[in-house]
């Protein structure tokens, strides 16, 4: 490889570098839901994947069942990052596939054997 080869590709690499933090920040500011127990608990989280907000049906809070109440917290939250998760990796394979690379973990699946 000569020196003007290595010079491109690092120009390259840092550009890919560039796209892909802004895509990240942007996607941070994303908000992505999930629910439980057919709504009656629904999170909100980013897809930096943070909580931002839970919501329980003023139904379930009066059934006063803690466990259930737990239970479905527990699901909506988990519900909502899978959700974000998702949405970022679709994003990151779009954003990589702009760049003309291609990301391990990021591919259709069953691309990277899973």
């Amino acid at each position: 490889m000569t020196e003007s080869n290595l010079g491109e590709l690092m120009q390259k690499a840092q550009e890919v570098q560039k796209r892909l933090a802004e895509v990240q920040r942007e996607l941070a500011g994303r908000r992505i839901e999930g629910s439980s127990g057919g709504g009656m608990v629904t999170a909100t989280v980013t897809g930096g994947m943070r909580v931002l907000e839970i919501v329980i049906a003023q139904s379930l809070l009066d059934s006063g069942d803690r466990s259930m109440i737990q239970d479905l917290t527990a699901a909506a939250v988990n519900a909502a990052l899978a959700n974000a998760a998702r949405m970022v990796q679709e994003e990151m394979q779009r954003a990589s596939m702009g760049l003309g690379i291609n990301l391990p973990g990021f591919g259709p699946p069953g691309a990277h054997g899973g």
